[in-house]
């Protein structure tokens, strides 16, 4: 076989492959429809946990949880699975806030943080604050 008609086949069959992934939903991104669905997924991770305030993202793809003392809670989608994890004070290295945006890095090397747009200021505020009060904490120990 000459190594053109290798390439072309090679070339077509990985192209093959990546749309089979596309069209059986190998890159749908999962989202939450509503706070009771975050609340829901949290509960298979941590059932012993008692969450409070639920704040979406406008995208839907991320959920801020309030926890007591001083924890607070993320479901956070990657590719059509939820991450999820609570966030002690220890955890956050930086934290800003701009209108309806938060963002904040982690001290954790298997998910770094990120960039979070909510559909009101009140949520992002709300959020932010939860997520001051663990920064303000780590600074004080």
């Amino acid at each position: 076989m000459s190594l053109p008609v290798l390439v072309v086949l090679v070339v077509v069959g990985i192209a093959l492959s990546v749309a089979a992934v596309h069209f059986t939903g190998g890159t749908t991104t999962a989202t939450l429809a509503d706070a009771d669905q975050a609340l829901a997924r949290f509960a298979e991770d941590f059932p012993d946990e008692k969450p409070g305030a639920v704040w979406l993202t406008a995208d839907g793809h991320s959920a801020f949880l309030e926890l007591a003392p001083l924890r607070c809670a993320i479901v956070q989608s990657i590719g059509d699975c939820f991450l999820t994890r609570i966030v002690a004070p220890h955890d956050i290295r930086a934290l800003a806030s701009e209108a309806n945006v938060v963002s904040f890095k982690l001290d954790d090397f298997t998910w770094k943080g990120g960039r979070f747009a909510f559909a009101d200021e009140a949520g992002a505020r709300a959020v932010a604050a939860a997520l001051r009060n663990h920064d303000q904490m780590r600074k004080a120990a």
